[in-house]
């Protein structure tokens, strides 16, 4: 469609909308949907009023919003260490073609998909109702992540909170640590750090976490000092979340631009400090022999699946609240190109500094000063500020100050999809109950994390109720999307939403690698499978069985609302049930009545100018 009959089709529906609204009803003849255009008066069923959808106050909104999301405690603490695992330099490699192939094709499909529908996460899988319970599994697994999330922000404000000490509490040593320990605040225990365990680490595991060797004697009774925490971080989620997008989107302007001062402050110092630029040289220099072991390629997907947080939902959500016409392309450029930069930044970061520590500790080999994940942020980081000889508690104010930011930022979308996602089935519902409401719900739920015992059922938590499942559910909603929808429908919906054409590069992307690259990284991990870990100890029988069925309950919603729709559909047979249950609904389309106008019109156009031709396969990526 040019832009001559982009404008006709407009004025067109300018005069429709003087005359008597057409109702627009679908029918199936011989297995083809057909369009009929009736009066409302000649119709028995009363149109149902749209209703009103929250919008960004300004475009810009969405932007940084998404910049919050996506940009977050993965990129400061995970990336560094999986790179470093995995090839150093080289990982780069792998890790840009990655973003090119299944990051940013992924990220654009799915704000392309929210955007035209303007519908929450759940709503806009009425594109193909059979795959309906993709949307459910997403929202209950980014519900679990939103707890245990929201229990690492704890742990941040604590140190936060004991970053403002006179003399850093990690920096010494206390009795009943006994004699293992090593003050992390002298000079020169490079040698003393190989035969004990620094006061960095004992302070993390004993006096923050209380952290048993094993679950044996169960989980234990919640820190009363990090559940107060944990309050304050639902207190600053709900308070941002109390308005809907109307309060979150003006959170978004500090939430994506104030972690970026800091991170400059923090590079600035890095890169000053004696031994830094050894450790960034460690960080990026290159291991090419890593690039023919497909678990680096693993690792690359991974990390970008999880840091650019695609197939949860949250991407839909955000873009549901965009203006209708809105060209988000370049947004998902900008995104994802931040995104991944935010996580080199990061590293540059993290590893000039683990480059003095070492230096600081007369140590030559930095992978004995490095942990990764949480390690990484609250003990190797604390470990290293320890040995600043300038105002080291303004830099652990900064650091922690900075990953609160971030995890708020993430959180902050993922609480929003949950909110939406149940606002759009209770729409009576006030948005400011709802926040309220769930915000209490992920406090309680979050005082397991509390307990002693509550780092072993994060990690449960996060591979079976998040990563596990997120892949199962990224590549059906895939399939979804691309095959029972169709990438050529998708790219006709394009090009009436923003009158652009789809170049192949993203249909072959949607079509073919990004499923297929998606499909080999489940097989992967099915088949290196190894029984769960935390810090080199195994689960009871009993945790192993509690983490299947916290999987269960999410890859289950798939075959169990595949059932429902098939089931409540008005047909006499099986197979009519199921073409109607993978077509999409009556009302599918722009939510506007006018835009669902011009929009059905535009169908119509197409199958007219554009019959089917050659195989399906074919003509779905290229037709």
């Amino acid at each position: 469609m040019d832009a001559t009959e982009y404008e006709k089709l407009s004025r067109l529906m300018e005069i429709e909308q003087q005359r008597k609204r057409p109702c627009v009803i679908y029918t199936t003849n011989e297995d083809e949907l057909k369009l009929d255009y009736q009066d409302e008066e000649s119709t028995t069923t009363p149109s149902t009023p749209v209703q009103e959808r929250d919008q960004w106050s300004k475009g810009v909104e969405f932007l940084f919003s998404c910049i919050a999301l996506s940009v977050g405690l993965g990129n400061v603490w995970r990336f560094p260490f999986i790179a470093l695992e995995n090839g150093g330099g080289a990982f780069l490699i792998p890790y840009v073609i990655v973003l090119l192939l299944i990051g940013r094709p992924v990220y654009y499909l799915e704000v392309i998909v929210g955007q035209f529908s303007s519908r929450g996460c759940i709503k806009a899988f009425d594109l193909a109702p059979i795959m309906k319970g993709i949307a459910y599994g997403q929202v209950y697994s980014t519900a679990l992540a939103t707890t245990y999330y929201a229990c690492i922000m704890a742990l941040t404000i604590r140190y936060l909170l004991a970053s403002f000490s006179e003399v850093l509490p990690w920096t010494y040593c206390l009795i009943e640590w006994g004699s293992q320990c090593v003050a992390t605040g002298a000079s020169g225990n490079g040698t003393d750090l190989k035969h004990g365990v620094s006061s960095a680490e004992l302070y993390f595991t004993q006096t923050v976490l209380r952290e048993p060797l094993d679950l044996e004697d169960g989980l234990g009774s919640p820190s009363w000092d990090l559940v107060l925490c944990l309050m304050v971080t639902w207190i600053i989620i709900a308070t941002t979340l109390i308005k809907g997008i109307r309060s979150s989107g003006k959170a978004s302007y500090f939430l994506a631009l104030f972690p970026y001062v800091i991170m400059l402050i923090l590079l600035v110092r890095a890169v000053t400090l004696p031994g830094a630029w050894q450790g960034i040289s460690y960080f990026l220099k290159p291991q090419w022999s890593q690039l023919l072991n497909p678990h680096v390629w693993y690792a690359a997907i991974t990390q970008m699946f999880f840091s650019l947080a695609i197939c949860f939902g949250t991407l839909v959500m955000y873009a549901s609240f965009n203006d209708f016409h809105k060209n988000v392309h370049k947004d998902v450029i900008i995104i994802t190109t931040i995104d991944s930069f935010t996580s080199l930044l990061a590293g540059c970061i993290i590893f000039g500094i683990l480059g003095n520590l070492a230096h600081e500790t007369n140590t030559t080999d930095i992978s004995q000063v490095v942990k990764g994940g949480a390690g990484l942020a609250f003990i190797s980081y604390p470990e290293a500020i320890a040995k600043f000889k300038f105002l080291p508690q303004m830099f652990a104010v900064l650091f922690f100050f900075m990953l609160l930011v971030l995890g708020i930022g993430s959180n902050i979308g993922m609480a929003s999809c949950v909110i939406n996602a149940t606002k759009d089935r209770f729409t009576q519902l006030p948005h400011w109950l709802l926040a309220i409401g769930f915000s209490v719900l992920g406090f309680l739920c979050g005082l397991v994390y509390m307990t002693p015992g509550g780092q072993f059922v994060l990690n449960l938590v996060d591979f079976y109720g998040c990563t596990f499942i997120a892949l199962v559910l990224a590549i059906a909603e895939l399939l979804a999307f691309g095959w029972i929808y169709g990438v050529k429908r998708i790219c006709s919906d394009i090009e009436f939403m923003l009158n652009v054409k789809t170049s192949f590069y993203w249909r072959i992307c949607w079509a073919i690698v990004a499923p297929g690259l998606m499909f080999l990284v489940l097989v992967y991990m099915l088949v290196s499978y190894e029984p769960l870990t935390y810090r080199g100890t195994l689960y009871p029988s009993a945790a192993y069985v509690a983490g299947w069925a916290i999987w269960g309950v999410g890859v289950a919603q798939l075959p169990l609302w595949a059932i429902y729709t098939i089931y409540q559909q008005p047909a006499d047979t099986f197979s009519k049930k199921l073409k109607l249950a993978i077509q999409p609904t009556t009302d599918w389309g722009p939510r506007q009545p006018q835009l669902f106008e011009a929009y059905i019109l535009h169908r119509k156009q197409q199958s007219e100018v554009q019959p089917k031709s050659g195989s399906f396969f074919f003509n779905n990526i290229f037709g």
